[in-house]
């Protein structure tokens, strides 16, 4: 049987990649008080700034965090579009979910 990936799916399986790690979700709720350099972002982690880097990157890839340099530092932001995108999918579930549990319901109040 043929899989089918939307360009949705793949958007997606980025995003819960670049918050599955916990460090990245520190990063994310660093960066939910204000834009951030990285060195700033770096400074509660016990690693290297090049480590700090790679995880930017994964949630830059995941459409989570906006970077941008100017000189020689690199400021980051988050993109609300990436999180919404996350949120929105979540909804979509819950929602199907709720429909069906209230169908149910409704089922359990006739017997």
């Amino acid at each position: 049987m043929a899989t089918v990936t939307s360009r949705a799916t793949i958007v997606l399986d980025d995003i819960y990649k670049a918050l599955a790690d916990p460090t990245r979700r520190a990063i994310i709720a660093s960066l939910s008080n204000g834009p951030a350099s990285v060195s700033e972002l770096a400074k509660p982690f016990s690693m290297t700034l090049a480590a700090i880097v790679q995880h930017l990157s994964v949630l830059e890839q995941g459409g989570l965090v906006i970077t941008k340099k100017e000189g020689r530092v690199r400021t980051c932001r988050l993109d609300a579009q990436g999180l919404r995108t996350a949120e929105n999918w979540i909804a979509d579930r819950r929602n199907t979910w709720e429909q069906r549990l209230d169908r149910l319901q409704v089922l359990l109040d006739e017997i």
